[in-house]
């Protein structure tokens, strides 16, 4: 087995609400931490303050990155788009602390809604930065299977005015669709108005001294776990 970097957070939040309960993402930790084992973690909650002291030890092991995803810095758009997640001063300050606490954290300004929330790009960089993020990035909107479907019916809901301008933003970015699921394009999109969101926030990243490239774990700490004696073989002799 060859040690690399685990992504918690790539398509589920790690800190739901339920997490305070049942601490699973606290018990991987735990078992990152004593086989020294890389992580990366991405979340939009506040919970993952609870674990902080875990993730300081691994920081300290250069075995840890933490992403936290901001939408928006508006709290009304923030209310109606992600009702039961932290709030973007929350997660600002989230970021914050985690800094302070030597938690090497980034930054994903995700999704960008085209004519939603892309006029935000360089305020939620600048905030970033000024809160003590590392690292940043930037991911356009992806919709894929039902999700346009429930996204449209979202847009109607609350921003009947704006749908088809958001809709169509995004055809243009996504080659006439909705969503495209080629590597490389899925993140950004292609054509005009995705290179220019792309070179607006390239521009931002850059006048803040913010890094796009991954974190350097090492990968050369990690131990196997000891063998559990009390697990019976499934064979006997």
């Amino acid at each position: 087995y060859r040690a690399q970097p685990i992504a918690l957070g790539a398509n589920t939040d790690p800190y739901q609400p339920v997490e305070a309960e049942l601490g699973i993402t606290r018990d991987l930790l735990e078992v990152f931490l004593e086989t020294r084992h890389p992580v990366g973690l991405i979340t939009k909650g506040a919970g993952i303050l609870r674990d902080a002291d875990l993730l300081a030890q691994l920081a300290q092991q250069r075995l840890v990155h933490v992403y936290i995803s901001i939408t928006t810095l508006e709290p009304e758009l923030a209310r109606r788009m992600e009702p039961r997640a932290a709030s973007p001063k929350r997660r600002l300050a989230t970021v914050e602390r985690l800094a302070k606490s030597g938690v090497p954290v980034g930054v994903l300004v995700s999704p960008i809604i085209p004519a939603l929330t892309d006029h935000e790009i360089e305020r939620i960089v600048a905030a970033a930065a000024a809160s003590g993020a590392r690292r940043i990035g930037a991911i356009l909107l992806r919709l894929p299977h039902e999700l346009k479907t429930l996204f449209g019916d979202w847009l109607q809901r609350h921003y009947p005015d704006r749908a088809e301008h958001v809709l169509g933003r995004l055809r243009e970015a996504r080659g006439g669709k909705l969503y495209e699921s080629a590597f490389g394009e899925r993140m950004r999109g292609r054509g005009p108005y995705a290179d220019m969101i792309q070179a607006r926030f390239e521009a931002v990243r850059v006048r803040h001294g913010l890094s796009r490239n991954a974190y350097p774990f090492d990968v050369s700490r990690f131990r196997p776990p000891p063998r559990d004696v009390r697990q019976l073989p499934l064979f006997t002799m």
